[in-house]
């Protein structure tokens, strides 16, 4: 797969629905055209300790923040006609449907893939996080559960293995 864009969200709760950021990479011809990160206002707008934990994000970076459609129309241009790819492409894509319904947004029906399973097939390692799939396919990932970091991450495993 050489044409495709790399997906990653952070959420607030447990409500799929919670995206607080995001991240993607846009892949054409096998090389990186453009990224983009921006911060969310979650709905619900809560954060639980666990989350928190994992990603580092709070109620205060994102109070200010732009509402799901409003970041989603500058990224859905940019995706246009592009396959979309996860790592545990389950979570990722169950997040921006529920945001979608959340908004009563039209959701298209974008294909999506997933490098978790693909590192599942063809990587033998003890776990299959995105940090340690990264790591086995030459990636040295930095500031993991960060949207961007870890889209790129996913980026490229998934030319390595797609």
């Amino acid at each position: 797969m050489q044409d495709f864009v790399a997906i990653d969200f952070e959420t607030a709760n447990g409500c799929r629905s919670s995206v607080c950021s995001v991240g993607i990479v846009v892949v054409r011809g096998g090389v990186t055209v453009d990224k983009f990160y921006s911060l969310i206002k979650p709905t619900p707008n809560y954060y639980t300790y666990w989350t928190t934990q994992v990603h580092g994000l709070t109620r205060r970076d994102t109070d200010s923040a732009p509402l799901f459609p409003e970041v989603w129309s500058q990224i859905a241009d940019r995706i246009e006609g592009l396959p979309l790819v996860a790592h545990n492409k389950p979570f990722d894509e169950s997040c921006l449907k529920a945001v979608f319904t959340e908004y009563g947004l039209e959701y298209p029906d974008y294909d999506f893939y997933c490098t978790l399973a693909a590192s599942r097939r063809c990587l033998k390692l003890p776990s299959h996080q995105l940090h340690l799939s990264a790591a086995a396919c030459g990636y040295n990932m930095e500031n993991h559960h960060h949207a961007l970091a870890d889209a790129e991450a996913c980026a490229a495993i998934a030319l390595k293995l797609l």
